[in-house]
């Protein structure tokens, strides 16, 4: 494992002090660390370069932490540094939720619980809106000469129906992580708890839901139980919202994976990550469900 000494120095809690350092798994933008001291252990996330072109703010990031913290939905914050940017948080103990645990493990309930718990807390300091996001991507990835898939451009036109549908009836904004995988739950036996909030922003709760249903590979009937449970009763429009929300974060995460795919240091296989979600968006933007989903989106039930 690469020496973080440097950068663990710069943590007021660890500077100097005796130390056992493991890299956690996963994370595609950031190194995550568990740093144990004989008192205590916390997590410290590394910045990595290329972070400016996939719309993170890290000291949005910071305060979104502190405020989801605050909410009893995430870790507490110990630190964070601009530079070299690090964010210390406190380390839980408990299991990290896998797909399967959501499409089989019986927890959607659950899920909507934590989501609530979320968005109940004070609004975070920025916005997140995935039509935004997805024209900025596609502007780098044209600026830079990125790869782009096949046929990425034809859907444009689809993607404006759906910003039209959803915006013509906006839904109230709420503190979102933006960025829920199966990854991104822990669970310490009796809570679900929500970590990483490196896209999050006041966000609409159905896009939310919406995107989980689409990271996990949920079933259409897993996404009205889930939103059953968030909402205390089945309401097709908003399930048509979170739907068409799910289809928007595919297209739109596709540019994401093009984007590290060029410009990440991490060791991963980005461009098939993308194309699996991007395989996905074509479907739905070609099936025989996508104007009835339109249809609803703007109905009242």
């Amino acid at each position: 494992m690469a020496d973080f000494s440097r950068a663990l120095d710069a943590v007021d809690c660890l500077r100097g002090r005796e130390r056992r350092v493991e890299r956690l798994p996963g994370g595609l933008t950031n190194i995550n660390l568990k740093v144990t001291c004989p008192d205590l252990t916390v997590v410290v996330r590394i910045g990595q370069p290329g972070s400016e072109l996939l719309a993170i703010d890290r000291h949005a990031e910071y305060l979104n932490s502190q405020a989801a913290a605050d909410a009893g939905a995430g870790a507490a914050v110990l630190q964070f540094v601009e530079d070299p940017g690090l964010l210390v948080i406190e380390f839980l103990e408990g299991a990290t939720f896998t797909d399967a645990d959501l499409r089989h493990g019986g927890h959607l309930s659950r899920v909507a619980e934590a989501c609530h718990r979320l968005h109940s807390g004070r609004r975070f300091v920025n916005d997140f809106n995935m039509f935004e996001i997805q024209r900025t991507y596609l502007a780098i990835v044209r600026e830079h000469g990125f790869r782009l898939p096949p046929r990425y451009s034809e859907f444009e036109g689809k993607a404006e129906q759906i910003e039209r549908v959803l915006s013509a009836r906006p839904m109230t904004t709420v503190p979102c992580n933006n960025d829920l995988l199966a990854g991104n739950f822990i669970d310490d036996g009796s809570k679900l708890w929500l970590i990483d909030y490196e896209y999050s922003g006041n966000n609409e709760s159905s896009f939310e839901l919406g995107n989980l249903w689409s990271e996990a590979d949920l079933a259409v009937g897993q996404l009205e139980e889930l939103m059953e449970a968030y909402d205390g009763r089945l309401l097709r429009h908003r399930v048509a919202r979170a739907r068409l929300w799910g289809l928007m974060s595919k297209y739109g995460w596709t540019l994401w994976g093009s984007i590290q795919n060029s410009v990440s240091s991490i060791d991963h296989d980005f461009w098939s990550w993308a194309m699996e979600k991007y395989e996905r968006a074509v479907a739905e933007f070609d099936g025989p469900e996508f104007e009835l989903l339109l249809a609803q989106a703007a109905g009242d039930d």
